[in-house]
């Protein structure tokens, strides 16, 4: 089937992206779902510091792509051997297929399962093989899951079934936004009551930290970010207390607020000094988590020491430490029940054919979470 999609064919286009247009919307050739795939039809899709960090060259991956990887739809058609999914289903997509086989699947860690890593930096589905095309030539996926289209075929491990009242623009958000960041306090970090907290970073992963804090019972969340309205929208969400990350004593604020240091300090935003600034920031014996993903490259510095005498524990989290089927599920009741206000994250929707705009807002840090929203 031909199917309209925003196609990235290189990557390193110069902003702004609303005049250069790293994203062509086009019509691509998507076959059929093969053994163990799926069909979904893409009812909403949200735009991700993971997508523009491919736009922009700092996540490596093979072009050309169709891009997305946050999002929710309904099933369409499945292949063959498919038992856990039935046409008319909504689901929510995962952005790393769990095979169940390998070591970490095995050990409770399917985040960082090792087939679906492989996959993923191919450009293909978890068996290995591209169901897009483009002029004949094969095109690459995007996480597993190229939701910036009207319809995807992904491997059944990638779908998460869904409760059908859920409105797809919030159901979208917990496929990436959600597990990530909420996960990153409760899973990776176990954020217990009564701790305090800092975020340094508030993009959707980072605000939607905010709302794990929230909902984890800690004393105190220290928001901290370079925009006034982001620090604002976190303390709208819960946060006690924000802190400008440009302050030449932003550091010495956060330990003033938490005496000390925060116990734990969660970092999404993918950017070195972000992480350098979190570390400096965590108390004695406490526990610095970096959710994001700076370019390959970047390397980073820190007084080694510390982490023997003071007891510090620096961690890194992917996609929240989440097990998705026991944590997205979860996630959503906590939302349906008013616990985890994740729709507050929504700041934007989108046609398709607006995409590069909203890159140009993610760029500039305008708004939190953008949805492009089909049909």
């Amino acid at each position: 089937m031909r199917v309209k999609a925003a196609m990235l064919r290189a990557t390193g286009a110069k902003p702004p992206y609303a005049v250069s247009r790293p994203l062509d919307i086009v019509e691509v050739d998507l076959d059929g779902p093969g053994r163990g795939e799926a069909l979904v039809r893409i009812a909403a899709a949200g735009l991700c510091h993971s997508d523009l960090s491919v736009i922009d060259g700092a996540r490596p991956r093979p072009t050309p792509m169709v891009l997305g990887h946050e999002a929710a739809g309904v099933v369409a058609a499945v292949g063959e051997g498919v038992v856990d999914l039935a046409v008319g289903d909504r689901v929510v997509m995962v952005f790393v297929p769990s095979c169940g086989h390998c070591l970490p699947c095995a050990t409770g860690r399917p985040a960082l399962c090792e087939p679906g890593a492989r996959a993923n930096g191919a450009g293909t589905l978890v068996s290995g093989v591209r169901r897009l095309a483009f002029a004949c030539e094969p095109v690459n996926h995007h996480l597993g899951v190229s939701a910036f289209a009207e319809f995807a075929v992904v491997a059944q491990e990638s779908c998460i079934k869904v409760d059908r009242t859920l409105p797809f623009e919030h159901a979208a958000l917990f496929g990436c936004a959600v597990l990530t960041g909420v996960g990153a306090v409760v899973n990776t970090a176990r954020v217990p009551v009564g701790a305090s907290v800092a975020i340094v970073g508030l993009g959707g992963v980072g605000l939607a930290a905010v709302l794990g804090a929230v909902a984890a019972g800690a004393r105190q969340i220290v928001a901290v970010d370079l925009a006034e309205a982001k620090l604002d929208h976190a303390l709208r969400l819960g946060a006690t207390d924000a802190v400008d990350a440009g302050a030449p004593d932003a550091v010495q604020r956060i330990k003033d607020i938490t005496r000390g240091g925060a116990e734990f300090c969660i970092e999404p935003a993918g950017a070195v000094p972000a992480l350098e600034l979190a570390y400096a920031a965590t108390a004695r014996g406490g526990v610095t988590v970096t959710a994001g993903l700076p370019h390959p490259d970047r390397r980073l510095s820190i007084q080694a020491v510390s982490l023997v005498a003071e007891e510090r524990t620096l961690k890194g989290s992917y996609i929240g430490s989440c097990v998705p089927r026991r944590d997205l599920p979860n996630f959503i009741v906590l939302f349906q029940a008013g616990r985890l206000p994740v729709d507050k994250l929504l700041t934007h929707r989108l046609r398709l054919d607006e995409i590069n705009e909203g890159f140009d807002r993610l760029r500039e840090g305008v708004g939190v979470r953008q949805v492009v929203m089909f049909g």
